[in-house]
């Protein structure tokens, strides 16, 4: 068992919807009561349908957004509470790689500046040493070093990507958050980046939390999955535990639907009936109730907690023959 990196316990994030005088009680519960933990050099996939409150976990964690309530605990320490000026000294230490390759880059930058500036800001290499360093990490990512001189716009989607992933490295972080970062990308580019990751994962030790809605990709990435619905945690498992014996019947149906590689296997496909509710009005209990085909009058009045039924796999589900 690895030595934990990062630690999330019971992590909340609300919204508040304006209402007049930009007051209200409304509020979009877009993260409940999450937790979990990453070892060190692991790579975790965050899964679910959009919408239910991946990236916001994701930024939350960084401090992207706002925590409402909740501990973060980075290498032991409980960041979720630090002001701007003490975060700093973590910024260098936890990046992200955004989904959108495109406009995620200042179109008005070239790469060279793209990649300089997070150097500038956390003064992590001597200003004669930077075209060098810009050269090296270009390198890393794929690209040649000439590059640097480009605009985002005279790149390929997929070599936008890479310059995304080449601005994460360059403060040299140890934790990275990768938003969706393979979705808008052609398939065949979608495997390039992802052994990409894997490569830079073993060479630079990197501890991955990686956002995603194909299963397929996650199996293919990650030591360990977390599936979200709704803004809460159905399942968590090693990847391998949940392709082959998922516990949670949202789990299974997202199983169900992940393509095969083989044309003339079948399986059952569970098609789940109907769209994710408003996070404004969750249902009450276990918030995958309405979609459900084995709710019971007990999941209107449950939450279900996460319960370990195997060595590292835990499910949210209050029947337990789905345990």
């Amino acid at each position: 068992m690895s030595e934990t990196l990062l630690k999330v316990e019971g992590l909340r994030k609300h919204f508040p919807v304006g209402g007049a005088l930009g007051k209200s009680d409304t509020v979009v519960r877009a993260v409940e009561d999450v937790s979990f933990s990453i070892g060190r050099r692991r790579i975790v996939g965050l899964v679910g349908e959009s919408g239910s409150g991946k990236t916001t976990v994701g930024r939350t964690i960084l401090k992207l957004v706002e925590p409402t309530e909740g501990r973060v605990e980075y290498d032991g320490a409980d960041i979720a509470g630090l002001d701007t000026k003490a975060m700093q000294a973590y910024r260098a230490r936890m990046q992200i790689i955004f989904q959108d390759p495109y406009s995620s880059l200042n179109p008005r930058m070239t790469v060279g500046a793209i990649l300089t500036e997070a150097m500038c800001a956390h003064r992590k290499v001597p200003r004669g040493e930077r075209n060098d360093r810009v050269g090296a990490l270009l390198q890393r990512v794929g690209l040649r070093p000439e590059f640097m001189h480009r605009y985002p716009h005279e790149f390929s989607g997929g070599q936008r990507q890479r310059v995304g992933i080449a601005r994460a490295l360059a403060v040299e972080p140890e934790f990275i958050v990768a938003d969706e970062c393979v979705s808008a990308l052609d398939v065949s580019v979608q495997a390039q980046v992802l052994n990409l990751l894997l490569d830079l994962q073993e060479q630079l030790n990197l501890t991955m939390l990686f956002i995603a809605h194909d299963l397929a990709v996650v199996d293919y990435l990650c030591d360990d999955v977390v599936v979200m619905y709704l803004g809460r945690i159905m399942e968590i498992a090693p990847a391998g535990a949940l392709r082959t014996n998922a516990r949670h019947p949202y789990t299974r149906a997202l199983v169900s639907a992940a393509p095969l590689p083989d044309p003339t296997a079948s399986r059952d496909r569970i098609v789940l009936k109907g769209d994710i509710p408003s996070p404004i009005a969750a249902p009450s209990g276990c918030v995958f109730r309405t979609r459900c085909p084995h709710a019971t009058a007990d999941c209107a009045t449950t939450i279900p907690p996460l319960r370990e039924s195997a060595p590292g796999h835990f499910s949210a589900c209050i029947r337990e023959e789905f345990l």
